[in-house]
């Protein structure tokens, strides 16, 4: 694996010339293996919270309120406290941020097993502490990855969310069964991925890379990016909130948000109500979730090499209309194909959004506005997906308009989103 690095010594390994201050092969190779092992490690704990609450809910006998305000905190929890990995990015740096993060994840989990009320506050402290993280992630790729990784790594990261998700998911109802119908020690089981990543963090938060503050000196384009050289404190350039770049990611990220929120909440219910049983729409909801795992992998790690995103925005948009195209014409039919393929277009967009932070950044400060502004208002937008998808169901008596109003918003979405996906200059 190929890292990025600022130091003089690599750019003078570069060259062929020695350094005095260059480390040993050795110490380069475990730098790198150490820096991907804490990369994964933390990527696979990113949601696995997240993911305990519907599995267990049936064996916890938890109540709808419950189980729906436990649904709702995490994206409008991430939509408020996603500013804060803007500043932690600027007080602390990337590394020493993403270990804070990790530390108040790890706390929240543990709070997470002390009662209802914990679980609430508990997910509140994991919520911020994965705000942070998802700001501050693209921004480690740009500043600690080689520019030909930063695809495959946002393709990882997405991946390794998926897979961590799915395995505790599935651990939780067999252990409070186990447990008597105790659900404390389920949701305890958070505690160790959690555990994990901050010890994979540390070294990099020892090692710090990425220096807090801004990082360049930068000139304002006319269509509102920038240039810039490469130390200094960035000036001349426009808030991210005054380009048209910042409100084309923020409206990829945000409406697309909205429809996999949205999605992952009411599918079983969209499959029974057209005649599918609950045990089969259970399955599709796995395969579901087994789709975005791989759309997540593949979009990052095919758009990441390219100069223009255009072409995999319009496909990451593409695919979920023929899954809600399907679901609305011929429900009965594939159901699993529809699934499967919502899964994956909307999988590929969540994590598309990561490697559009990096490529139309131009320095880790400007990444982080970028990831910051999209996030916050793309996770407020979706916490309100699943409340006005039932709102509409309940006024219309079907799902049928939910189904249309998403197969209007995908290519009005495609048209915001162009911009995104290219630097015009």
């Amino acid at each position: 694996m190929t890292v990025s690095s600022t130091t003089g010594a690599t750019a003078a390994a570069a060259t062929g010339a020695a350094s005095p201050t260059a480390p040993p092969p050795g110490g380069v190779r475990a730098s790198g293996a150490l820096l991907v092992v804490g990369f994964v490690l933390l990527s696979l704990n990113t949601r696995v919270a997240f993911g305990q609450v519907g599995p267990l809910a049936p064996v916890a006998g938890f109540s709808s309120g419950t189980v729906t305000l436990l649904g709702l905190l995490p994206p409008l929890c991430m939509g408020l406290f996603a500013p804060l990995g803007a500043f932690a990015r600027r007080r602390y740096g990337a590394e020493h941020g993403l270990f804070l993060a990790s530390t108040v994840l790890v706390v929240g989990a543990v709070v997470r097993m002390t009662g209802l009320a914990g679980l609430v506050a508990g997910t509140v402290l994991v919520s911020l502490a994965t705000a942070v993280v998802n700001v501050l992630i693209p921004v480690w790729v740009h500043a600690r990855f080689a520019p030909r990784r930063v695809g495959t790594m946002m393709g990882v990261y997405a991946l390794s969310m998926g897979i961590g998700s799915a395995v505790v998911a599935a651990l939780v109802a067999p252990v409070a069964q186990a447990a008597g119908g105790a659900w404390q020690p389920a949701i305890g089981i958070a505690v160790v991925p959690a555990l994990l990543a901050l010890i994979g963090i540390a070294p990099q938060a020892i090692r710090r890379r990425t220096p807090p503050g801004p990082a360049t000196t930068t000139s304002d384009n006319a269509d509102g990016t920038a240039s810039g050289t490469a130390n200094g404190t960035a000036s001349g350039r426009r808030p991210v909130a005054r380009t048209t770049l910042g409100w084309s990611l923020t409206a990829f990220f945000g409406l697309q948000t909205l429809m996999f929120y949205t999605t992952l909440a009411w599918l079983p219910s969209v499959l029974v109500a057209s005649g599918t049983s609950r045990t089969a729409a259970g399955t599709y909801q796995a395969v579901f979730i087994l789709g975005i795992a791989a759309g997540g992998f593949a979009a990052p790690a095919l758009a990441g090499r390219r100069a223009d995103q255009r072409p995999h925005i319009a496909a990451a948009l593409a695919v979920p209309m023929v899954g809600f195209a399907g679901l609305l014409l011929a429900p009965a039919a594939a159901p699993a194909l529809w699934a499967a393929v919502l899964g994956a277009g909307l999988g590929a967009a969540q994590s598309l959004a990561g490697v559009l932070y990096v490529r139309r950044g131009t320095d880790p400060q400007h990444v982080t506005a970028l990831s910051a502004m999209a996030q916050t208002c793309g996770y407020l937008v979706a916490a309100t997906g699943p409340a006005l998808a039932a709102w509409l169901h309940a006024a219309t008596g079907s799902w049928q308009a939910l189904l249309l109003a998403f197969l209007g918003v995908l290519p009005v979405n495609a048209v915001l989103s162009m911009r995104a996906g290219h630097d015009p200059r």
